[in-house]
């Protein structure tokens, strides 16, 4: 592995701190974006069962906000439910604009890894070939050694930057619809709780 390494060149080194890059942000992310830590089950209801009592409190209101995503977006509904329906949908609208970029975050980063990983392989079939043009230009076509370093390089490279673009490619396509899929069901859990308040006629 290492000699492979070295015989790609210095084109390989950004290449390798791409693919540990990529590889760490995707099992960050794959951890993180797990469903029962985005939208634990049934908290929605859980939550509602405290209003229905009229337990509420605000030190369940700050619980609910460490709790989770939906928990940060239905603790700032509940924070302003006093203050009229339309004000609750503004500050929930707003607090979930917030969680979708926390949510999001590093996968822009694996997309720039996913799109620059093969012009970074392609860079480097460039500066293998003309290593091997110059070999050729000094010592001549006699000797097929003289252009292995070059074709070598080349080669290795444009793999290189391929194994590293696929699956980066995969998963950001993946978790980028893992986030659209976590943010429509937060935003129908929100929707629930405003029209439970509406439904019982409690004043939000």
């Amino acid at each position: 592995m290492w000699e492979i390494i070295l015989v790609g060149g210095p084109v390989m080194w950004p290449i390798l701190i791409c693919s540990v890059g990529a590889a760490a942000i995707i099992l960050e992310r794959l951890w993180t974006l797990q469903r029962k830590r985005v939208i634990p089950r049934e908290l929605t209801e859980r939550v509602w069962k405290l209003v229905e009592t009229n337990s509420l409190t605000e030190q369940h209101i700050q619980a609910l906000e460490r709790n989770s995503p939906l928990g940060r977006v239905l603790a700032t509904g509940l924070a302003h439910r006093h203050h009229g329906r339309e004000i609750m949908k503004e500050v929930i609208e707003d607090s979930g604009r917030h969680v979708v970029h926390e949510l999001g975050r590093f996968l822009n980063t694996l997309g720039t890894i996913a799109t620059i990983s093969p012009l970074l392989g392609l860079l480097g079939t460039v500066t293998g070939m003309i290593e091997a043009f110059e070999a050729i230009t000094t010592q001549g076509v006699g000797d097929a050694r003289v252009l292995s370093g070059g074709i070598g390089e080349a080669l290795i490279t444009t793999a290189a930057g391929l194994m590293v673009a696929i699956p980066a490619l995969i998963g950001y396509r993946y978790l980028q619809g893992l986030v659209d899929g976590l943010v429509v069901e937060m935003e129908k859990e929100a929707i629930k709780l405003v029209q439970a308040f509406d439904r019982l006629g409690v004043q939000a």
